[in-house]
């Protein structure tokens, strides 16, 4: 399984990718804007910096909502850096957009997806990535991770070549869930990514070990 994080800010993605086990970056609109990036030259500008901080994918999400526009500004992401996948909505033109970047060799993320059906109608036009919000359902009463258990079974079935993005991760039983039922990359912050390497019993072990080694030593 591969780790994105998702965040636009530098320190967070060098930390992540100091740790050896970063694989690439999911950005929005809302994160662009949390770091304090705007206007679009200063917001190009920041995709290729993250470009040359990972050797992985970095999704850059188009903000037009018409298929023209989507087409426009997706030719100019891509043209940033060869690790950037353009970030495409799931609505009607952005499944017209999907199929068009698929022919024409860009490759996209197909974002917002909270249902099975979405997430066929995304890997049937091409999309490289397609990413199920399962916190964002969770929020609103529904399971999120049947949703990839979902996903899981039909793109298996019929051998779709899409890879399932999970977001919306929200803690780091998300990401282990996530890792049991088989989605092929989780995004997630920071803080989830680190949590992973804490458990109680392996800071009493460490400080047990070291005690030990102290009275040995003494």
């Amino acid at each position: 399984m591969k780790f994105f994080i998702d965040t636009a800010l530098l320190h967070e993605i060098r930390e992540a990718n100091d740790l050896g086990v970063l694989d690439g970056v999911t950005t929005n609109p809302s994160l662009m804007a949390k770091a304090g990036i705007s206007g679009k030259e200063n917001i190009l500008k920041h995709y290729h910096e993250i470009c040359q901080l990972v050797e992985g994918d970095v999704s850059a999400e188009v903000i037009a909502t018409e298929y023209e526009g989507m087409i426009r500004e997706g030719e100019e992401l891509a043209e940033i850096h060869e690790n950037i996948v353009v970030k495409v909505p799931m609505t009607r033109d952005g499944v017209k957009a999907l199929r068009t970047f698929y022919k024409m060799g860009i490759r996209t993320n197909c974002t917002l997806v909270f249902s099975a059906g979405q997430a066929i109608l995304a890997a049937k036009a091409g999309a490289t990535y397609v990413s199920p919000f399962i916190g964002r359902l969770d929020d609103a009463s529904t399971d999120g991770l049947s949703l990839i258990e979902q996903m899981v079974l039909i793109y298996r079935n019929f051998g779709f070549e899409t890879q399932i993005l999970a977001a919306s991760i929200r803690h780091t039983m998300h990401l282990v869930h996530c890792a049991e039922i088989g989605a092929d990359v989780v995004t997630c912050p920071l803080n989830v990514i680190t949590g992973l390497l804490y458990h109680p019993l392996t800071d009493i072990g460490l400080a047990k070990f070291l005690e030990d080694h102290r009275k040995a030593n003494a």
